[in-house]
């Protein structure tokens, strides 16, 4: 047994309903539709192509008027425009050659230059003789007397023994030195050295320092002596401290006991006028004076 469905009659009357209800709403509020405009197409920018046809170029000349350094294609050519150089061009030979047949024919003779005037000098004959000058003779010299002769030898005298005045006055304002010191190896100076030394050493024993012995000092200092070519002592320096000035004023007293030494040799008197002698003293711990360098 079926049983058949039936829709209900209410349901297409409600439908009815709410589609007027719409219609009639839409109507009165005024809602419209409009279809959306159409999207504006892009434009690309346009180019403009001219097509020149070529420029038709004109064969080249047989003789030119002017020589160029490159060919000039497309110049201008404009009557009358000043060409590059001031050389006379064909045509403006041309018409000038014409003009000068045309001033032959009509007899008109062409502008000469400007002839400049000749300048004429004249010389006059000189009406006064010149006379060579005459030469004036040489004359013979005379021969010296024996008054003359001898002024001339006081003058070279005198002039001799005044250069001679000046040289060793010259000579005692700058007396010659000559430093020596241990290291010095000639004989004259070496020998002489050697002899003055072990005259030092021998008073410096014998003067040894009282006040050295009891504070129990030693020590070594550099000296330097200045030596006269008699012996003398012309200066005493103390160049290197020994640190103990009880030392160093006994080595300038024991060399002023030792002087005067003995004067130079003749070989060395004939070179030098003072001696410089520097040595190294020692005062050992023994109580005793020693020179070693």
């Amino acid at each position: 047994m079926s049983i058949a469905y039936r829709q209900p009659r209410n349901e297409a009357l409600i439908t009815m309903t709410v589609i007027a209800v719409i219609l009639h709403a839409l109507f009165i509020l005024g809602v419209t539709f409009h279809m959306p405009d159409p999207q504006p197409q892009l434009t690309q920018p346009s180019l403009d192509v001219i097509l020149v046809p070529p420029k038709k170029t004109q064969p080249k000349p047989e003789q030119a008027d002017l020589l160029a350094q490159q060919n000039q294609e497309g110049g201008t050519d404009i009557k009358g425009q000043s060409r590059p150089n001031a050389e006379p061009t064909l045509p403006a030979l041309k018409k000038s050659r014409k003009a000068a047949e045309e001033r032959i024919r009509s007899g008109v003779k062409a502008p000469q230059a400007r002839k400049q005037p000749k300048v004429v000098t004249t010389r006059s004959p000189a009406t006064q003789k010149v006379k060579p000058e005459k030469t004036a003779p040489i004359k013979a010299r005379k021969k010296p007397d024996m008054s003359q002769l001898l002024s001339s030898t006081r003058q070279e005298i005198a002039r001799l023994t005044a250069e001679l005045d000046r040289n060793s006055q010259y000579a005692s304002q700058h007396p010659r030195h000559k430093a020596i010191n241990a290291s010095t190896k000639e004989y004259r100076y070496a020998a002489y050295l050697q002899a003055w030394r072990q005259k030092v050493e021998r008073i410096g024993n014998l003067n040894y320092p009282d006040e050295a012995k009891r504070k129990k000092l030693y020590g070594d200092l550099l000296l330097h002596v200045a030596l006269r070519a008699d012996g003398s002592v012309q200066q005493i320096r103390v160049v290197r401290s020994s640190g103990h000035k009880i030392l160093d004023d006994a080595a300038v007293r024991i060399v002023r006991l030792a002087a005067p030494f003995a004067p130079f040799p003749e070989e060395i008197r004939k070179e030098v006028d003072i001696l410089d002698i520097t040595r190294t003293w020692q005062f050992l711990s023994s109580n005793r004076l020693f020179s070693g360098k």
